[in-house]
């Protein structure tokens, strides 16, 4: 992989998402820097467009639960279930409306943001300043060896697992299996694992009396919905929305990064910008997909400059011959992801359990 004058890569796509890293550097390293300043152009959110989404977005989402609901009530169940996808796609798409308030790129005012963001967590029952600040941390840290833990998905090298002892290993082959890590995993995360306060180091005050404070504000607003609408079909209709929400939602949050030639890297190794733009796909989606799941698949775009609202995220891209060849992941090789489970820091690449040696003592 060579760079041009431009900043592009010479290199054809195949190449380019193989990441033959070259040899220098600090030639990376300005590669990085020059394309996170071409990235910075897209910071400035435009009112009209955020409103616009915002509308759109909640009177979608609003108009299929409501016709779910109406389904319920007259018993046509199999209504309800068919509209239970495109529901719990278009909440994904709030929750990504959130997520930029959490970066501060949906609105210029950092007020209205946050006013925005703490009134979509009703919705995605995610607590709008626990999850802003381990996010943050999750971009401060992404890719880096030495501060793994807040805001990602746990991943140990080869050399770490190995070192586990039969019960760890045994632990961390069942976290990393795909049932549990995106099934199972997704969804008690976002329906039970964010009620709880407990078990954070990393949680202020301010981000506790966030979760109390959602869960609260939750149980009047359900609970009130509950009263008039019936808990029964209160329960048929969102629950299934907020589980297949987060099946989406955590498919993509893990195919951002655990991808056979992701980065990690540790000591004088690392470095932020380097990580942000090798460490983070280009996951290809058709046109449509892009614009439901708030173009997050651009997610090395993302990782260069969070502060560009979703919908400039493909403006970003087409104007950068470079970023559009780098880390491109299709849904069919994205598949393929589910296997990895560890990062080789010989080979500088994620590796299944089947690879490992079975000769090699543990």
């Amino acid at each position: 992989m060579t760079t041009g004058k431009d900043g592009s890569l010479e290199t054809d796509r195949g190449n380019a998402n193989r990441q033959s890293l070259p040899d220098d550097l600090a030639e990376l390293k300005q590669l990085a820097r020059r394309l996170a300043a071409h990235c910075r152009a897209y910071r400035v959110p435009d009112l009209k467009r955020s409103i616009t989404q915002l509308v759109t977005t909640s009177v979608l989402f609003a108009g299929l639960a409501a016709a779910m609901l109406v389904s319920v009530a007259y018993e046509y169940y199999w209504i309800s279930a068919l509209l239970t996808l495109p529901a719990g796609a278009f909440l994904v798409r709030l929750f990504i409306i959130q997520h930029d308030c959490g970066h501060g790129s949906f609105f210029r005012s950092r007020a209205a943001n946050d006013m925005l963001g703490r009134a979509i967590s009703l919705v995605t029952l995610t607590p709008y300043s626990v999850w802003r600040q381990a996010h943050a941390v999750h971009h401060a840290t992404s890719g880096n060896l030495d501060r793994r833990g807040v805001g990602d998905i746990n991943t140990l090298t080869v050399v770490e697992y190995l070192t586990l002892s039969r019960f760890g290993r045994a632990a961390y082959r069942l976290y990393r299996h795909p049932v549990v890590q995106l099934l199972v995993g997704a969804p008690y995360q976002f329906i039970l694992r964010q009620r709880l306060p407990f078990g954070r180091s990393f949680l202020t005050r301010r981000a506790w009396r966030s979760i109390i404070s959602l869960n609260l504000a939750a149980l009047a607003l359900y609970g009130g919905a509950a009263f008039f609408l019936g808990y029964e079909s209160l329960l048929i209709v969102y629950l299934p929305i907020v589980v297949v929400a987060a099946w989406i939602g955590g498919w993509m949050f893990f195919i951002q990064h655990q991808f056979e030639n992701t980065f990690w890297r540790s000591g004088k190794d690392y470095d932020f910008q380097v990580a942000a733009l090798l460490g983070s796909s280009y996951y290809v989606l058709p046109g449509f997909l892009n614009w439901l799941t708030g173009n997050i698949g651009l997610h090395h775009i993302h990782h260069l400059c969070g502060k560009i609202p979703n919908y400039r995220l493909q403006e970003c891209l087409k104007a950068s011959p470079a970023l559009q060849n780098i880390n491109r992941l299709t849904f069919f090789q994205s598949l393929k992801s589910v296997r990895l489970a560890l990062w080789d820091e010989d080979q500088r690449k994620m590796v299944g359990f089947r690879s490992l040696n079975a000769a090699t003592p543990a």
